[in-house]
């Protein structure tokens, strides 16, 4: 009984000072005023305009047997949730590095998920061993480049970069 009392008691003071010092100041109430909100159908600040057109498209090369893929389809696929196209021909998704524009609008569009949402989602999916992130490729060039190459390969670039080597399978 003595040990316990000499280690929790400790604990106890430890834990009640470290609580007493992080806790915020309470401020007077007489000059607080409400937080002004956004407008209930206010865009986020960085966000294009509700009407503004896509930038990015979903490729596959033109020597693919794939002709259409839905949001769906092509999200279980660059997020490793399935390895084959509907028609049973494997899918090898080629991404684009964290931080590309082009990468940032493609997976809000098309996977729902920012940047940081991804990345906790490999770390996961990494760690457990469930799976692996696409390859890599420096641009939307690179990545036209290396679709049309493989009949297998997915990839999303800027509109502006197809050419008659790949495919447009979906424009989110």
């Amino acid at each position: 009984m003595f040990f316990r009392c000499c280690l929790i008691l400790p604990l106890l003071l430890a834990v009640t000072a470290f609580a007493a010092n992080t806790q915020a100041p309470i401020p007077p109430t007489a000059n607080v005023q409400p937080p002004i909100s956004p407008p209930v159908n206010a865009q986020p600040q960085n966000a294009p305009p509700a009407n503004a057109q896509s930038n990015v498209v979903v490729v596959v090369s033109s020597k693919s047997a794939v002709k259409s893929l839905s949001a769906e389809q092509t999200s279980k696929i660059f997020l490793g949730k399935v390895v084959t196209f509907p028609n049973g021909q494997a899918a090898v998704p080629i991404d684009l590095p964290e931080g590309n524009t082009v990468r940032d609008e493609f997976y809000a569009k098309v996977v729902h998920k920012n940047p940081s949402q991804l990345t906790a989602y490999w770390a996961k999916v990494i760690f457990t061993g469930d799976g692996r992130p696409p390859s890599l490729q420096t641009d939307s060039m690179a990545v036209r480049k290396a679709v049309a190459h493989n009949p297998n390969a997915i990839g999303y670039i800027e509109k502006s970069a197809v050419n008659r080597s790949v495919r447009i399978v979906l424009e989110p």
